[in-house]
C-alpha cells in the first residue's frame, strides 16, 4: 500500500487528466457514468474513467517502479470497457479536429452499481448509450446539432406549414382540389455495412456507433421532420422486422419493405402516412439475374402506386420509387443497367389508360454525383454513351480508374428492357398498335394513286404512277412494326432514353458562393449522392422549383429542407455524430398534387 500523500497526489492526477474538466470527489456523478470494476491496488477507492481514457492515459513517474506496477493485477481493458461515456469539453476545436461532446447535465443521483454486479460489460455498455440517447431525447433539443432550414418556393406554402405546425386541418387552409404532402429520402446506414467499412468511421467516437444509440437518433429525426412519405435506403432486415417497423407504425404509417437478394441483410422500405395514402400496387424490383453476367449485384428497388385521400374530381395516383444503386465507381455498365430496370418498372407501374404517366417521384442513394452522365440521363432523358468509359459514367472519382469503354448495347437483348428503358413486350405493343394504325391507312393512298393512273392520258405519267404504286405495296407487305423496331435499332444504338421529364427537388450548388451540397459525409468523402426526383413540366419551366407537372394532375414544389456544406457537416464532427446517427442527411420536400 502506498503512503496517503502519494495516493492523494496519485488522485488529484486522475482527476485533472482531461484539462479543463475536474472531478470533485464529494460533486455529483451523472449516473450514465459507470464506475471502473477494477483498479489498481495503489488506489483505494474506483476511479471514473472515461472511453477517452485509453488515448490519454500515461503513467505518472512517481508511481515506482514499472515492474511493481506490471505485476499488479490492472489492465487497461478492464477501465475502457467499463465505461461508454466521454467527459465533455464544451468548447469547439478547430476545423478538421474532432470535437469533444457536449457537456450533459448531470444526474440527482449517483450511480450505486458495484462492481460485482457488472457481469456483461459489453451488454451494459450498449445499455447505457441507450439511456443516454433516450435521456437526450427527453429533454428536447441538443447542443451541436445542425441546424437546417426550410426554403419555400411559395408564400402559401410557408403560411399553411406554419398552421400545420399549430395543429390545424389541411383541409380547412386550402382547396378541395389540391393535396399538400411531404416526401424524405434516407439512407439510415445500416449496422452490417458500419461494421464491414469501420474504416470510413475512424473520426466517430465507438459509442456514438451502436446501434442501441443510433436508433433512437433516427427514429427522433423522422419524427421531427414529420414526412408523409419516406423512401429509406441500408434498411437492415433483422432492425426493420424487429424494430424498425413497429415504430413506425406506431407513428401512423404502412411499411413495404424489399431486401436485397444474396446475403445482403439491408434493403429498401417506403413507408406513407395511411392518414395520407392508400395503397394500389407495391412492386419489388430485382437487379440480380442470374442468367446475365453483367447483374451480378445484389441491389433492389421499390415502387409504390399510392392513392392520395382527399376529395377531388379526378381520380389521381402518384407513383413513388425507391433504390439504392451499386457503389462501385468502376462499374457504370451496371448502375446504368440497374437504373434502366427502375425506369422501366416506373413505366409499367406509373403508365395511365389514355398512354400518359401519373406524377412520379423517384428517392434513392444513386451513388453518383451531380453533372455525371447517369445523373444528366436521368435529368434531360437522353444519353449517348459511345465512347464513354466505365468508369465515368457516375463521376464518384476524379481520375477514374475504370477505363474500359462501354459495350453497344450496354445489355443483353434477353434482359427485356429496349433502349427507351421500358419492357420490350410493351413497346412490341405500341409499335404493331402504331403500325395497324398506319395499314389502315395506306389502302386509301393506294386508292388515290389507282385512279389518278386511270384518269391520266400520258403513258410516261401513268408509267412513274405505277410504280409509285408498287413501291407502296412493297412497304405494306413488311410488317410496320419491325420495320420501326429495325429503324429504331439502327438509330438508337449507342443513346438510352427515357419518357420522364424529371427534375431535381435540390440544386446541388449554394446559388450565393458556387459551394456544393452535400448528402454524405465520412472520414473518405463529402458529396452528393442522395435524390429527390420528381416529374416535372413540359414546358420550358422544368428546371425551375414550382414548376407543375402537366401528366394526370400535376406536382408542384412548394419546399424543400436546405442542405448543408462539408465545412458546416465538420463544425459537428461530420457524420454520423452525436445528433445525427448515418453517415447521410435526410433530404425532404414538399410537393402539391393538384388537378389538371
Amino acid at each position: 500500500m502506498l503512503p496517503r500523500h502519494v495516493q492523494r497526489l496519485g488522485r488529484d492526477w486522475i482527476t485533472h487528466w482531461n484539462g479543463s474538466q475536474i472531478l470533485v470527489l464529494n460533486s455529483p456523478v451523472s449516473s450514465c457514468m459507470r464506475w471502473a470494476g477494477h483498479y489498481p491496488p495503489w488506489a483505494s477507492f474506483p476511479l471514473p474513467i472515461s472511453a477517452d481514457f485509453s488515448a490519454n492515459w500515461r503513467v505518472p513517474p512517481f508511481f515506482g517502479p514499472w515492474r511493481q506496477f506490471q505485476n499488479s493485477n490492472w489492465h487497461l481493458d478492464n477501465y475502457t470497457q467499463s465505461c461508454c461515456f466521454h467527459l465533455h469539453n464544451p468548447s469547439m476545436k478547430s476545423e478538421g479536429e474532432e470535437p469533444l461532446t457536449k457537456k450533459r447535465r448531470l444526474c440527482a443521483q449517483d450511480d450505486t452499481s458495484t462492481p460485482e454486479q457488472q457481469t456483461d460489460l459489453s451488454n451494459q455498455k450498449e445499455v447505457s448509450c441507450l439511456s443516454v440517447a433516450q435521456n437526450e431525447e427527453k429533454h428536447g433539443s441538443k447542443k451541436g446539432a445542425i441546424k437546417r432550414h426550410w426554403e419555400y418556393f411559395c408564400q402559401q406554402s410557408k403560411t399553411m406549414k406554419i398552421a400545420k405546425n399549430k395543429g390545424s386541418d389541411q383541409s380547412s387552409t386550402g382547396s378541395e382540389a389540391t393535396f399538400d404532402f411531404t416526401v424524405m429520402s434516407y439512407n439510415i446506414l445500416s449496422q452490417n455495412l458500419l461494421e464491414d467499412n469501420s474504416h470510413l468511421y475512424k473520426h466517430c467516437r465507438q459509442r456514438l456507433l451502436f446501434w442501441t444509440y443510433r436508433f433512437p437518433n433516427i427514429l427522433q429525426e423522422i419524427k421531427e421532420l414529420d414526412a408523409d412519405v419516406l423512401c429509406l435506403q441500408e434498411v437492415q432486415e433483422d432492425h426493420y422486422r424487429t424494430e424498425i417497423k413497429s415504430s413506425l407504425e406506431s407513428l401512423g404509417y404502412h411499411c413495404e419493405y424489399k431486401m436485397r437478394t444474396g446475403r445482403k441483410p439491408d434493403g429498401c422500405a417506403i413507408c406513407f402516412k395511411t392518414s395520407k395514402f392508400s395503397l394500389i400496387s407495391s412492386n419489388p424490383v430485382e437487379f440480380f439475374r442470374r442468367d446475365i453476367p453483367l447483374l451480378d449485384r445484389d441491389n433492389v428497388g421499390l415502387v409504390l402506386l399510392l392513392q392520395p385521400r382527399f376529395h377531388c374530381k379526378a381520380s389521381a395516383a402518384i407513383c413513388i420509387a425507391n433504390t439504392h444503386l451499386l457503389y462501385n465507381p468502376r462499374r457504370g455498365d451496371i448502375k446504368l443497367t440497374q437504373l434502366a430496370m427502375l425506369l422501366a418498372e416506373i413505366a409499367s407501374v406509373a403508365s395511365q389508360k389514355d398512354g400518359s404517366f401519373c406524377p412520379i417521384i423517384i428517392c434513392g442513394d444513386f451513388n453518383s454525383v451531380p453533372g455525371s452522365p447517369l445523373y444528366r440521363f436521368i435529368k434531360e432523358g437522353k444519353l449517348n454513351y459511345e465512347g464513354l468509359a466505365i468508369g465515368k459514367v457516375s463521376g464518384q472519382e476524379q481520375f477514374p480508374r475504370g477505363q474500359r469503354i462501354l459495350s453497344i448495347p450496354i445489355w443483353p437483348k434477353k434482359l427485356g428492357i429496349s433502349q427507351n428503358c421500358v419492357y420490350e413486350i410493351k413497346q412490341q405493343q405500341k409499335e404493331e398498335n402504331a403500325g395497324e394504325k398506319l395499314e389502315a391507312a395506306k389502302p386509301d393512298n393506294t386508292q388515290e394513286i389507282v385512279i389518278a393512273s386511270e384518269k391520266t392520258s400520258s403513258p410516261h405519267l401513268k408509267r412513274d404512277v405505277m410504280e409509285q404504286k408498287q413501291k407502296l405495296l412493297l412497304v405494306c407487305v413488311v410488317p410496320t412494326g419491325m420495320f420501326v423496331s429495325a429503324l429504331n435499332q439502327a438509330r438508337l444504338s449507342s443513346k438510352l432514353r427515357h419518357h420522364f421529364k424529371l427534375s431535381s427537388v435540390y440544386s446541388h450548388y449554394f446559388p450565393e458562393t458556387g459551394i456544393p451540397e452535400v448528402t454524405t459525409c465520412h472520414s473518405r468523402s463529402a458529396v452528393t449522392v442522395d435524390y429527390i426526383f420528381y416529374s416535372a413540366a413540359n414546358d420550358g419551366t422544368a428546371d425551375q422549383p414550382g414548376a407543375e407537372d402537366s401528366f394526370c394532375g400535376g406536382l408542384k414544389l412548394l419546399g424543400r429542407l436546405a442542405l448543408l456544406t462539408e465545412k458546416d457537416i465538420w463544425t459537428v464532427n461530420g457524420l454520423p455524430n452525436e445528433n445525427n446517427s448515418s453517415d447521410h442527411l435526410p433530404l425532404v420536400a414538399e410537393f402539391r398534387l393538384t388537378e389538371r
